[in-house]
């Protein structure tokens, strides 16, 4: 049994009992590019501009940066205005956030609560420094872990349309923290070194590069990375108030010797690291991490008016602070290693 057929030039619809076929009018594929990736609009908090911009120009106009307008009430509490709010519906959406300064977190929270709620197809935080990370376990009754509270924190931005909220971190203190972040949002957790591995292949001595660990945490953290490189593992023992580095395992004999780590603060440990492997015969050291947080300026510690520039050869950091980044800027031994190319990459879907 057979049912009639009706055609014209949008449709035509066949059917019978066992068949039953719909054509649709042509359409070009070019105007769905979905082997490309999507478009992306990122914002970015003021001191993140720089970073931002470098986003967008190594994203090959696949990123444009939004505009936000960062003001204050009369009282100081923040008067936030996203700019052409309904141009971001149903677009890739990210926001380019800095920690670093715990005053600026709450307006920034408030942006990044609100856009997902602005009609946006996706969202994505990128939170290179998660700055409570090394607070991230008791060890006495009383301690506050303020990694758990800042993952719950971010575990509670709303959903977009698109669903859960990707949250991209380098290099995080510890790797179990990626179970302090609830259902409701992906994190995504990045590394910079293999910036630093490309920028060591490029240096003059490239074959003859140790790696060392200032202590077992950064061993554990990194080694598995730097796996076709000789290893120098230290320990740190207290002493009173005082931090005492030895060496546990390797040699640094004759070599140029980069001591690696996450972050570095006081950078005490990376000075006794330091003076350490050349007295164990180093032929020079260098040093990487990737979040310079340098409280209190002690960056200017390893600068030449300290004394103690010439003990490293190079001090590599990222970006991911971008305060540290606009004061030690040009002054030796830094290099600033750009995590934007890897940020880009995170942000194409």
């Amino acid at each position: 049994m057979t049912g009639q057929q009706h055609s014209n030039s949008q449709v035509q619809v066949v059917t019978s009992v066992d068949d039953i076929r719909i054509t649709a009018p042509n359409v070009e594929l070019e105007s769905f590019p979905d082997h490309l990736p999507k478009r992306c609009i990122l914002f970015h908090y003021p001191e993140t501009e720089r970073l931002a911009q470098s986003i967008a120009a190594a994203s090959s106009s696949r990123v444009e940066l939004g505009e936000i307008k960062w003001g204050k009430f009369a009282d100081g509490f923040p008067n936030v205005f996203v700019k052409d709010a309904t141009r971001i519906r149903n677009r890739h959406v990210a926001f380019l956030a800095s920690f670093q300064d715990p005053a600026s977190i709450f307006e920034q929270l408030s942006v990044i609560y609100q856009l997902p709620r602005m009609f946006v197809g996706s969202f994505t935080l990128v939170l290179p420094y998660f700055p409570t990370g090394t607070a991230e376990r008791v060890e006495a009754e009383g301690d506050v872990a303020t990694a758990v509270t800042l993952a719950r924190i971010l575990s509670s931005i709303p959903l977009s349309r698109g669903g859960p909220t990707s949250v991209v971190i380098f290099d995080i203190h510890a790797l179990q923290e990626r179970f302090y972040f609830g259902d409701t949002v992906l994190p995504l957790f990045e590394s910079g070194i293999p910036l630093v591995r490309q920028r060591m292949r490029a240096l003059p001595d490239a074959d003859n590069i140790t790696i060392a660990y200032p202590d077992e945490g950064a061993w554990k953290r990194f080694h598995y990375q730097f796996g076709d490189y000789p290893e120098v593992i230290c320990t740190k023992v207290r002493d009173g108030d005082k931090r005492i580095v030895r060496l546990k395992e390797g040699s640094p004999k004759g070599r140029h010797v980069v001591i690696v780590d996450d972050l570095v603060q006081s950078g005490g440990t990376l000075i006794e690291c330091q003076r350490l492997l050349k007295t164990q015969g180093a032929d020079c050291v260098s040093a990487y991490v990737t979040h310079g947080v340098f409280p209190n300026e002690s960056w200017r510690r390893f600068t030449k008016c300290n004394g103690t520039a010439d003990a490293f050869k190079y001090f590599w950091i990222t970006d991911s602070c971008p305060r540290t980044v606009q004061a030690i800027e040009g002054q030796a031994p830094y290099e600033i290693i750009s995590l934007a190319g890897p940020i880009m990459a995170a942000l194409q879907i």
